[in-house]
């Protein structure tokens, strides 16, 4: 006999009850996210672009007792607002000049939320068909924009470290299985040499991904690159050339992470083609030339390579985290990470994400990068870019005409150099560094725009990365007057 109260049974009553109660609170904690959201991006202007609290602050607020009740829900999302004040920079903003990170587009942060609400597993297309069919077509779509071969297939990742991880996985598949080893059922040990050649001024995240994938940091060979930081055709033949028969990987550059440069690679693909060589592109910003047809030359003969990345997150203004990996031999893209035969089709014309990335359980990211092509279309790409690169060269100019500063290097797309010289009579070099970090950190200070440092050729420089959609006129005001503030406030009195 069911319990009764108020002449209703007692067990349907609570389900209504809690369904209520459930719905209510998920309710108020979203309204709760949307305003504090609202109020962070509307800051944007007026609050410091760099940190302001510390590391002791933000534990002593964020680390509260884990209790053994529950707390609302909307509560939790007043206090977790509250808790991080001062502890987040300024990167949706438009002085944010010292990584490359882009803000996040109107469209690409709804589409965010949106993926957030429908919380679906973008693994398999069983999971989610329309997150499945959205990233065939943005996969395309971004083909297009990047002027890579449309026969290629493509992977949404976390990022440019897990876009490498996945190129280059396809490039050993297919380099190993030349040589009659199936590196997926054998694995590494025992395995045929692979050689890597990359530039000098590599990124890091290749290597983290040649590590992973069992090659090593001695498999290795690091070319010199020239004055313009590009890697010169005679010396990646004259690498290859002492290799033998040994199979090799080689690494170029859409763009560097310190100058913006460039690897020739109309020159370049070709030598390496010779040679039976896979041919990777790191294009994790610089590939988006592609997009502009004023820098579009910049890219020339980069669609000969065998793979490329790209990140979404940093010039197309998506959300964290987004990446994308390419790759020009499909057979060897999906033998590589797919957990069936690599020649089994999937049912129907299904595309199974998982067989294209190293990832199974993940969220639909290729959702944002949807909505933001929408949003911009391929003018509005290509604007972006420009307005970037056109912004960066700007401040490097003017602030580097300023008293006691120089322009390390010029933009050739959006990342400049600059340095800060030691006034006093007979300053070294170290001295220069130092004073260098100093107006560095002053910049940061004044609350009104951020650069990082970074070591190039051997001396300290201010970095200047422009890619976010909302920086203009006013904010590179703002940033010059920084720098004008911080290197007199360093000045050594007369």
């Amino acid at each position: 006999m069911a319990f009764k109260r108020y002449g209703e049974p007692l067990l349907t009553r609570t389900i209504r009850d809690f369904t209520m109660e459930r719905d209510d609170d998920r309710t108020r904690a979203l309204e709760k996210a949307f305003g504090h959201a609202r109020q962070h991006l509307e800051g944007e202007r007026t609050r410091p672009v760099g940190a302001t609290a510390t590391g002791a602050e933000l534990r002593r607020r964020l680390g509260h007792l884990l209790t053994d009740a529950g707390i609302p829900a909307a509560r939790v999302i007043d206090d977790l607002a509250r808790d991080v004040e001062g502890g987040l920079l300024g990167s949706t903003g438009g002085r944010f000049f010292g990584w490359v990170i882009g803000g996040t587009l109107p469209a690409a942060l709804g589409a965010d939320w949106l993926t957030s609400a429908w919380d679906q597993n973008a693994a398999i297309h069983a999971c989610s068909p329309a997150e499945a069919v959205i990233e065939e077509i943005a996969g395309e779509w971004l083909k297009d924009l990047l002027g890579l071969p449309a026969e290629a297939s493509f992977a949404f990742v976390t990022g440019t470290q897990a876009a490498h991880l996945t190129c280059l996985g396809a490039a050993r598949h297919s380099l190993l299985r030349r040589l009659g080893w199936d590196v997926e059922e054998q694995g590494m040990p025992g395995a045929p040499r692979i050689r890597v050649l990359t530039s000098s001024e590599r990124h890091g995240s290749v290597e983290r991904a040649l590590r992973l994938l069992g090659f090593g940091t001695a498999a290795i060979e690091h070319l010199p690159c020239g004055e313009d930081g590009c890697l010169p055709p005679e010396t990646l033949a004259r690498a290859l050339a002492t290799g033998g028969d040994v199979p090799a990987i080689v690494v170029l550059q859409a763009g560097d992470l310190n100058i913006g440069a460039f690897d020739p690679f109309a020159a370049l693909i070709p030598i390496a083609r010779k040679h039976g060589a896979w041919v990777h592109v790191d294009g994790a910003f610089g590939l988006w030339a592609a997009a502009s047809p004023s820098h579009r030359h910049l890219t020339a003969g980069a669609a000969l390579a065998d793979s490329w990345t790209c990140d979404g997150h940093k010039w197309l203004n998506t959300p964290f985290d987004c990446g994308y990996a390419f790759v020009r031999d499909r057979e060897a893209h999906r033998g590589s990470f797919s957990h069936r035969t690599s020649y089994a089709p999937a049912a129907g014309d299904a595309r199974d994400q998982i067989d294209w990335n190293p990832e199974w359980s993940r969220r639909g990211r290729a959702v944002p990068t949807y909505a933001a092509i929408r949003e911009l279309g391929r003018q509005g790409i290509a604007g972006l870019v420009e307005r970037s690169c056109a912004h960066a060269r700007e401040l490097v100019t003017r602030i580097g005409a300023l008293p006691g500063a120089e322009g390390a290097w010029a933009p050739a797309i959006n990342q400049g150099l600059l340095r800060f010289q030691d006034e006093r009579a007979g300053a070294t070099d170290e001295d220069h560094d130092r004073r260098t970090d100093t107006v560095i950190q002053g910049i940061v200070a004044t609350g009104e725009a951020f650069f990082g440092g970074t070591t190039w050729r051997g001396r300290r420089c201010m970095r200047v990365s422009v890619c976010n959609w909302q920086t203009g006129r006013d904010d590179i005001e703002r940033a010059v007057e920084a720098a004008r503030q911080a290197l007199d406030a360093t000045r050594p009195p007369s």
